[in-house]
C-alpha cells in the first residue's frame, strides 16, 4: 500500500471526533517521518492530564486519597499501606499498595494519572534493596517490618 492511501496506517482518516481529527492532521502531515510510538507519546503528552505527586518508591508507607462516586454523591476515601511496586513510565505508570486488614492482606493497584486521585502523603520512607518487594507478601510479624530510611 502506498503512503498516499488514507488507510496506509490502518486508520480510517475520515473521523468526526475532535481528537480523531487532530490525530488525522498529524498523520497526514507526518506519516512519512513519524513512528507510531512517537505519535502515541505525542497524543498522551498533549491530551492526558498529569497529576503532580511526591516521589515515592517500594518500601514507602503512603496514604492515597481518592474519590469514590456512589450514584450522584462523591466522597473521599483513603488507602494507607506499603508500596510494593512502581511499574511503568509516563502516563501509564501504576503503583501497588498493600495493607493488612485484620489478618488478611489487601492490595490495590492505582494508576498514577487516575483523575480520581486527590493527593498522596508519604508517611514513612522505607529502606529496601529491591524495586519490587513481592517477598513482603509472605512475611508476618517482626519479619514484615521495613526499616526507615535514614536522612
Amino acid at each position: 500500500m502506498h503512503p498516499s492511501n488514507p488507510k496506509y496506517l490502518g486508520v480510517d482518516l475520515i473521523l468526526t471526533q475532535p481528537l480523531a481529527r487532530i490525530v488525522n492532521v498529524v498523520l497526514k502531515v507526518t506519516y512519512q517521518t513519524i513512528k507510531m510510538e512517537e505519535l502515541v507519546k505525542f497524543v498522551e503528552d498533549e491530551f492526558v492530564s498529569k497529576n503532580k505527586f511526591p516521589k515515592f518508591g517500594a518500601g514507602d508507607t503512603i496514604t492515597v486519597y481518592y474519590e469514590i462516586r456512589e450514584g450522584d454523591k462523591t466522597r473521599t476515601q483513603f488507602f494507607k499501606g506499603v508500596v510494593i511496586q512502581v511499574k511503568g513510565s509516563g502516563t501509564s505508570q501504576t503503583f501497588t499498595i498493600r495493607k493488612m486488614s485484620g489478618t488478611i492482606g489487601v492490595e490495590r493497584i492505582f494508576p498514577l494519572n487516575l483523575p480520581g486521585l486527590q493527593k498522596i502523603e508519604i508517611n514513612k520512607q522505607g529502606s529496601v534493596r529491591r524495586k519490587r518487594i513481592y517477598y513482603f507478601r509472605g512475611l508476618t510479624g517482626k519479619k514484615a517490618r521495613i526499616r526507615e530510611k535514614r536522612i
